[in-house]
């Protein structure tokens, strides 16, 4: 599996380390993932998936179901 939130999509970003004379490397800005199981009420059962630190506090801020659906509508969570 890649390195791609399920949640919110997040994914990694590409950038440049600069030097103190200027000079440009490539470099890359991976993100916080955190593999986390969540319970999921409706379904009574345990749905384990690949997180940013972000979208743990998406999920307890509107809730697992409805994090889901949203990711669902937005193309990140398939099933």
């Amino acid at each position: 599996m890649s390195r791609i939130c399920q949640i919110t999509g997040k994914k990694l970003m590409v950038g440049n380390n600069v030097s103190h004379s200027n000079r440009k490397t490539k470099r890359r800005f991976n993100v916080n993932l955190q593999t986390k199981r969540f319970y999921v009420p409706s379904n009574d059962s345990w749905v384990t998936l690949k997180v940013s630190a972000a979208a743990i506090r998406i999920i307890n801020r509107v809730g697992i179901e409805e994090a889901m659906k949203r990711a669902r509508t937005a193309g990140h969570l398939h099933d």
